[in-house]
């Protein structure tokens, strides 16, 4: 018996130990990672033995069977799959929850109002996201959005603009189908459907809703300013009614980028390149969107200020001068040109002219009497 009993003994202490043991690897921090941290990609459908495994091999918990019991404790949570970033040391229970709770790796990453699916193929590239090609294959796939419209070439225009959160390496489609599903959010918002018809408003003049976005792209290219939105979609929205052109310059310069010769400038040649998008050329909207308009501008598209303007020109300022007919809208230009060099936009007035005297004094002659 008293064998027996120290047999006993012993086995408790080991439990014991084990347990202590056990509980140490879940409760106590642990971490050894490279300086730069570490990865760990947890495929579908593993098992918590094998996920156990595979972060005790990566120095992301002390052992694995004390990560798998307490696994195994919480049945009703599974592991969920993804890429996961661990950097400094934390507990196996943190692990855990970290890993069930799919707290995925992610980076943020913004597109801006107006950029181009080249803008942003060119800095999801820089960002070492996926590659630029990869991008704008995906982006040059319209069925994601031919619901609505039904003649768009690319998603051009229906990549929202707005920060993502994006794992270390984003697949291109699924990346795009996230942007378009934001766009539809957002439109869903600005223009809510009426009688079940998900196209959303038209333009006053009648314009589908692929018209409206195209509009909005070039509100959007040629202002920064909220405040100036109105009035320029109203500008061109006269221009279009009168059959005027709209010598819009970022439709050139889209069309530059299309055929990858845009560098940075504009010159007089640039305006004649031969495009559907040259707008100095083609009468009419462009064919599609030149970028991708924020909701701002894609609600000044719909309701383009009541104005009598025809004309804008750029300030200097970031914003411009406007105006109804010709005549002024040279002079602004040349306004706009006195700022350039430097001297104020009105020239000083003319000094007035000298009146001429009523009755000039009488010289007299030599030898006259008074």
């Amino acid at each position: 018996m008293k064998v027996l009993a120290k047999v006993l003994f012993l086995l408790l202490l080991v439990a014991a130990a084990l347990a202590g043991y056990f509980w140490y690897c879940v409760e106590k921090p642990f971490g050894r990672y490279p300086a730069e941290g570490t990865f760990v990609e947890i495929p579908h459908g593993a098992s918590s033995r094998s996920v156990a495994r595979q972060l005790e091999k990566a120095g992301v918990v002390r052992n694995a069977v004390a990560f798998e019991i307490y696994a195994r404790r919480h049945r009703k949570r599974t592991l969920q799959a993804g890429e996961y970033f661990f950097d400094h040391a934390v507990s196996g229970k943190d692990v855990f929850w970290t890993i069930a709770n799919g707290n995925v790796y992610q980076r943020p990453f913004t597109v801006r109002e107006g950029q181009t699916m080249f803008d942003i193929a060119r800095e999801l590239e820089a960002a070492k996201f996926l590659s630029a090609e990869d991008f704008l294959n995906a982006a040059k796939q319209p069925e994601l959005i031919h619901d609505l419209a039904p003649r768009a070439k690319t998603l051009e225009g229906f990549l929202f603009p707005a920060t993502y959160n994006l794992p270390r390496h984003p697949s291109a489609h699924a990346l795009v189908a996230e942007m378009t599903q934001k766009f539809r959010e957002q439109w869903g918002q600005i223009a809510p459907p009426a009688n079940g018809d998900n196209t959303g408003g038209v333009l006053s003049y009648g314009a589908p809703l692929l018209a409206t976005v195209t509009l909005a792209s070039l509100v959007e290219r040629e202002t920064p300013k909220p405040e100036e939105r109105l009035l320029v979609a109203g500008v061109f929205e006269n221009r279009l009614k009168k059959g005027m052109l709209l010598q819009c310059d970022p439709t050139v310069i889209y069309a530059l980028e299309q055929e990858g010769r845009y560098n940075g400038t504009l010159s007089t040649k640039d305006l004649h390149t031969e495009s559907p998008y040259n707008t100095y050329m083609h009468g009419g909207l462009p064919p599609g969107p030149i970028g991708n308009p924020g909701a701002i501008s894609l609600r000044a598209a719909l309701a383009p200020a009541d104005t009598t303007f025809l004309y804008f020109v750029a300030n200097t300022q970031g914003g411009h001068f406007f105006s109804s007919t010709l005549t002024e809208h040279n002079q602004n230009v040349n306004r706009y040109r006195r700022l350039l060099a430097g001297q104020p936009a009105d020239p000083p007035p003319a000094p007035p002219v000298e009146a001429s005297r009523k009755n000039p004094p009488v010289q007299k002659r030599k030898g006259s009497a008074r």
